[in-house]
């Protein structure tokens, strides 16, 4: 019996380590941005592209203060946003550039401890990718610095056991937060159709709320945009992998939350709407470009 237990425990201790190097943060490496500059007018139009404001302004706030609270209903429990304000102590005010940028591409906080991925690293991770990623997380930290500071504290998450546990997220991550680009281009020269990618794959993590997940909470990228189950229990996210509506009515959508229909955008939609709303024309028309691109592939 100990000549089988004895390389048993050696194989099970051996497996434990596997799967606790597995399940480790990751972090950038400590020189990644040396030599960057943020400017905080780039960093405001990352910070609507991103849709910062939608998620983590405080809620029924018209102020730029980003002091958290908003509630995200899950199978998993509910998820609140934190402060992300310049606050000191509450908020992100003692970040780093480098803290930013772990926790957008990597989902790891300055302490080394795994995010949820109610924020939407998985798609943002796709940043890395991108030629200006790390650029546009400068010029961001840049701008958040600029913000108010509050001096609320962020609300805790209401998870039951074992999603209280963070370590089992680096898993997760291994399983669905890779960093690769969905949809493949046709062209590799195709510049507005790379920029929407990056716009709707990336920073708008469009996916988060109209592609389908699995058990895990995972996005069913093989159904990308296709719509989704709305996970407060009410209704579906519409898909927007199949639009057949013009380029201009789509970036009048995606600039006022009128649709040829004479519908408007509502609920959640609304405020990602307030925030595109800000961005230069040529990035609602590239997101356009790419959302009609995906519609005329074929199924």
């Amino acid at each position: 019996m100990r000549r089988v237990l004895v390389p048993l425990a050696g194989l099970a201790a051996l497996c434990a380590l596997a799967l606790w190097q597995l399940s480790a943060p990751k972090a950038l490496p400590p020189d990644a941005f040396d030599g960057f500059t943020g400017h905080p007018k780039a960093g405001e139009l990352v910070f609507h592209a991103a849709g910062c404001a939608s998620c983590h302004m405080a809620p029924q706030s018209d102020s730029p203060e980003l002091a958290g609270g908003m509630r995200f209903a899950s199978p998993f429990g509910t998820f609140r946003a934190p402060n992300i304000s310049a606050h000191p102590v509450h908020g992100i005010g003692r970040w780093t550039v480098r803290d930013l940028g772990n926790a957008m591409i990597y989902g790891t906080s300055p302490a080394g401890q795994h995010y949820y991925p109610a924020f939407p690293y998985s798609s943002y991770g796709r940043m890395a990718l991108w030629e200006g990623g790390l650029q546009d997380i400068a010029d961001l930290h840049s701008y958040l610095m600029t913000l108010p500071a509050s001096d609320s504290p962020s609300e805790p998450h209401d998870l039951a056991f074992p999603f209280t546990l963070r370590r089992g997220l680096g898993l997760w991550k291994q399983l669905f937060a890779q960093q690769a680009w969905v949809t493949p281009l046709d062209t590799e020269n195709a510049h507005t159709l790379a920029r929407g990618r990056y716009l709707v794959e990336a920073l708008g993590h469009c996916g988060a709320c109209h592609t389908p997940r699995n058990l895990l909470g995972g996005l069913q990228t093989s159904a990308w945009l296709s719509g989704a189950a709305n996970p407060t229990g009410r209704g579906r996210i519409p898909p927007i992998d199949a639009l057949e509506w013009g380029e201009r009515d789509l970036t009048y959508y995606l600039k006022t939350g009128f649709t040829p229909d004479f519908d408007s955008a509502g609920g959640h939609m609304a405020a990602v709407i307030a925030s595109l709303s800000k961005l230069p024309e040529s990035e609602r028309a590239a997101i356009a470009a790419y959302l009609l691109d995906l519609a005329a592939r074929p199924r």
